[in-house]
């Protein structure tokens, strides 16, 4: 039986692969976009009138744009050094697509890669000239120079959509991701959790961002308990890591939300974050559902929680920016 000896959450935007004196640069679509918060989609304007008792504008000097950078970079080094040591043979991740390798005409609700080779290729000049701003900054941290070639897990994969159909979940099964791109929330794991030393991979997709078809919190959690059984019941006796990739709460920081999100996760208890309303789970924030499939697996096994860090990340005064979170779950001190 195959073994699961790390679980590991951890946030992958763009200010992360960011120079903490260039965050700014994403403040000019910021304005342009309305944004769902609380409930509400509202304008730049409409954002900092809403948010003005926070006096966001602290958040948002070189000095604490630095200082919060740094405390990321520290616990994405951590979650390095943690796999490093954790040794494990493959790796599931529950990460989402961005129109990356899907688009609107064909956005299945839950997928999984089993192919023999992850390939992660260079976007071309047209597509990078077309990026919104403060994007095409941060692509080396999930695409590496040349582009990336990776293992996949097709014996493990194929298993996971065998096991999640019996269990009634209508999978869509992936060889290939389109156009050989792959999406950050993976990319970003590769690179700099495993620094391009990808070991096997099986990419488990939820749509977490676009409507109609995104599964619901309850529907995600019973995903991760899923996977786990599958794990379990595949006949191997790997050393497997079990991923969540995305997050916190973006384009608008809600930290109340956050920890709320942070909190079930220390308790073992999803019923608060279970009880907010799908509203809540749109556009970045959405990417807490990848956070909840894990939970979902992690329920599942003798591993301890830690959290490593919790940083929001500001870069306006109308509480735009990413809250930055890194988490594992390890065996417990013998």
């Amino acid at each position: 039986m195959a073994e699961i000896v790390l679980g590991m959450a951890l946030s992958h935007g763009p200010m992360l692969s960011t120079p903490p004196d260039d965050w700014g640069l994403r403040v000019a679509a910021d304005r342009q976009n309305r944004h769902p918060y609380r409930g509400q989609t509202l304008s730049f304007d409409e954002l900092v009138r809403e948010r003005q008792s926070e006096h966001l504008d602290k958040q948002i000097t070189r000095a604490v744009w630095h200082r919060r950078h740094t405390e990321c970079r520290q616990a994405i080094d951590t979650l390095a050094r943690v796999f490093e040591a954790a040794k494990p043979d493959v790796a599931v991740i529950f990460g989402n697509d961005q129109h990356e390798i899907f688009a609107d005409d064909n956005s299945p609700a839950i997928s999984v890669f089993w192919g023999q080779t992850i390939v992660n290729n260079e976007f071309d000049m047209d597509h990078i000239a077309n990026l919104p701003p403060g994007v095409a900054i941060a692509i080396p941290g999930h695409i590496p120079p040349g582009g990336g070639c990776y293992p996949g897990a097709p014996d493990l994969g194929r298993h996971i959509i065998e096991s999640a159909m019996a269990d009634e979940f209508d999978v869509t099964s992936l060889t290939r991701m389109s156009g050989d791109h792959t999406p950050h929330a993976f990319g970003f794991i590769f690179r700099q959790v495993m620094h391009d030393k990808v070991i096997p991979t099986v990419p488990v997709m939820l749509n977490t961002f676009f409507p109609p078809n995104q599964p619901s919190v309850h529907r995600c959690y019973a995903l991760g308990q899923s996977v786990v059984k599958a794990i379990r019941s595949w006949k191997s006796d790997a050393r497997v890591a079990l991923f969540a990739s995305g997050g916190l709460s973006h384009f608008v920081i809600d930290e109340q939300i956050d920890r709320a999100m942070l909190d079930a996760l220390r308790s073992r208890d999803l019923t608060k974050v279970a009880a907010l309303d799908e509203a809540t789970f749109q556009s970045g924030t959405s990417e807490l559902k990848n956070w909840i499939a894990l939970a979902g697996a992690m329920a599942q096994c003798e591993l301890t929680y830690n959290e490593i860090a919790y940083v929001p990340c500001y870069r306006s005064e109308a509480g735009t920016g990413t809250a930055n979170a890194f988490a594992t779950w390890t065996p417990p001190a013998r």
